[in-house]
């Protein structure tokens, strides 16, 4: 049989898998691997970065945003150290990374050699699958396998790879698993099989929404692929929707009844809605945070029986996928109808309470949105000019912190627009590497990524990435001067400002120092110039926006009655930030009856 070296063989496995790219920097326990990738050059692309955090976190995001398992590799040590972060980042949102590991030779393991370290414990709790190459026979099979656990199990595999086992001569006879889950286009076709839930269990459903006085239909990244039945329920029913940070690209975003998000990264119709609704649809989410009324009722539906009634008491907990039990809620309430049910009027007061509180806060930022002249700027005009000239099909790559925020409320992403960020985990610097992952992984798209300047700083190295691979990124710089969403904690928790202050940095003469074209805006006005000239921009460019400290409202804060505000008078706080006209949902619900 024919000789072919284990690397080799590796590689041909990771081309079975539709694997399209590796991130990564060598080292020199990585002399073998990086000989196989170079042989494998016309067939995967291999991208150096200047961190391998940076890398770890570009392939993190490419698994998010495509779907299907990305590859970083780290040398025997600190490279090795340096992937833990952006693998977190990974096993927090359960998306399948493979790390590929340099190790010292064979020869020289146990014998503390220079950079040799015991890898295996350092990526156990990382990891569903963590594996040292013991011979290079093994090699191939140990990453096919590697590769299947990061899918079957929705996280990171490791492995760790001697340096002379790569270079070993083998026979060229390994059969990938790949070959019977990618298609001839590389592209990952896992069979999809709908899970219904009982009858009895919708029915239940169905009647617990008719007949509640404040129901809510509240989603997650689960529904994806149900936004009709989703508004059609919602409008059938008159129930309100409210959503999660991460679905908020699920529907348009015009959408009278919807929400938007809870919680912090909110909206305050969002906040409002959880706070006072009495019966929850919590669907295709395992939203972490106690933004809700506790009094309610809810109704959990997942497919994962570990996360039905974690957040709070399920008084229905049903195993079902989202869209396949949104197609049944909305079947057996349009019978029900048919049948002469009133399903709107036990809760139409509350419907209507809801659907104004939206519009009211849709035009209070629309007049934010206008100070464009303001110095230094306010998120709300970028955005506004982000959204007029980002194409249909835009990324985003967003960072962590304040600038979460601002996207959650600001950032329009109808038609085929989607983001990226780290949400749970959330470590800052994740936004300039998914800028890397989106264009790469999306040519000819319109790529953004939005950072702060605290975030940005982390991963500015990698600016040279982007030029260096050429891509079209437009990476928009937030400087505030300060970590603002720790600022806005300590200002909450009544504590002095401690180590939130940081310099003002040029991160336009930062860019320009790695190749990248920079520029620098001071108001809503001149973004507005700058982005109007770099919008089809072929090369990355950064924008760095002198964005104002002013705190956005923190809608958490704001209570369904005046008269329950803990901060003394709830009119005079609310003209602090310029929101004398947003109503308390109390009074909204008042007017209508709700």
């Amino acid at each position: 049989m024919t000789k072919i070296a284990a690397g080799d063989a590796m590689m041909k496995v990771l081309k079975d898998w539709g694997v399209k790219r590796i991130y990564g920097l060598p080292g020199g326990s990585l002399d073998s691997t990086m000989n196989a990738i170079y042989n494998f050059r016309d067939t995967i692309h291999y991208v150096g970065v200047r961190h391998e955090e940076a890398g770890a976190l570009a392939a993190v995001a490419e698994a998010k945003l495509t779907g299907q398992l990305a590859v970083a590799l780290g040398s025997a040590g600190p490279g090795a150290a340096h992937l833990l972060n952006g693998l977190y980042d990974a096993k927090t949102d359960h998306i399948p990374v493979l790390a590929i590991i340099g190790q010292v030779p064979t020869s020289r393991m146990n014998t503390d050699f220079f950079q040799e370290l015991d890898e295996h414990p350092m990526f156990d709790d990382v990891s569903v699958y963590n594996r040292t190459v013991m011979t290079a026979e093994q090699l191939p099979l140990v990453i096919d396998k590697a590769i299947a656990a990061a899918y079957e199990l929705k996280g990171v595999a490791v492995v760790t790879i001697p340096k002379d086992l790569a270079w070993a001569e083998i026979e060229d006879g390994y059969v990938s698993a790949g070959t019977n889950f990618v298609n001839k286009d590389g592209v990952l076709n896992f069979p999809y099989a709908p899970v219904s839930a009982p009858e009895d269990k919708v029915q239940q459903v169905a009647d617990l929404l008719i007949n509640a006085k404040r129901p809510l239909l509240y989603f997650g990244t689960g529904v994806g692929g149900a936004a009709e039945e989703l508004r059609e329920l919602s409008d059938l029913l008159h129930a309100p929707m409210g959503s999660t940070y991460l679905a908020k690209g699920i529907l348009e975003g015009d959408e009278p009844a919807w929400m938007l998000s809870t919680g912090r990264i909110a909206t305050k119709p969002g906040v409002d809605v959880a706070k006072a609704a009495d019966t929850v649809l919590f669907i295709g989410t395992n939203y972490e945070f106690p933004a809700f009324n506790p009094k309610a009722t809810f109704i959990d539906v997942n497919l994962k029986p570990t996360v039905v009634g974690e957040r709070h008491t399920a008084t229905v907990g049903i195993l079902a996928d989202a869209p396949t039990f949104l197609k049944q809620l909305l079947e057996a309430v349009k019978a029900k109808a048919a049948a002469g049910t009133d399903v709107k009027t036990a809760h139409e007061g509350w419907y209507q309470a809801n659907v104004e509180n939206r519009r009211l806060w849709d035009e209070w930022m629309s007049r934010q949105a206008k100070r464009a002249d303001d110095t230094p700027a306010r998120f709300e005009p970028i955005y506004e000019a982000i959204n007029k000239v980002a194409a249909n099909d835009a990324i985003f790559g967003v960072d962590v912190g304040n600038v979460n925020i601002a996207t959650g409320r600001f950032l329009h992403l109808d038609h085929d627009k989607r983001f990226v960020t780290s949400p749970l985990y959330a470590t800052m610097g994740f936004g300039l590497p998914a800028g890397i992952a989106a264009a790469l992984a999306y040519p000819g798209r319109q790529v953004w990524t939005l950072s702060g300047d605290g975030g940005f700083a982390m991963m500015s190295q990698d600016l040279v990435t982007q030029a260096e691979q050429h891509l079209s990124i437009i990476n928009v710089v937030f400087t505030n001067k300060t970590l603002g969403f720790i600022e806005a904690e300590q200002d909450d928790t009544k504590q002095p400002h401690s180590g939130i202050d940081l310099s003002d940095v040029d991160f336009a003469k930062v860019a320009e120092g790695f190749g990248v074209k920079g520029y620098t805006v001071r108001s809503g006005a001149e973004f507005t110039k700058v982005i109007d000239e770099v919008k089809d921009t072929k090369d990355p460019v950064v924008i760095d926006v002198k964005i104002t400290d002013d705190r956005l409202l923190p809608v958490e804060k704001i209570p369904t009655h005046a008269a329950d505000f803990k901060g003394g008078d709830l009119s005079e706080w609310l003209a602090s930030y310029d929101a004398s006209e947003l109503p308390t949902l109390g009074e909204l619900l008042e007017k209508y009856h709700g």
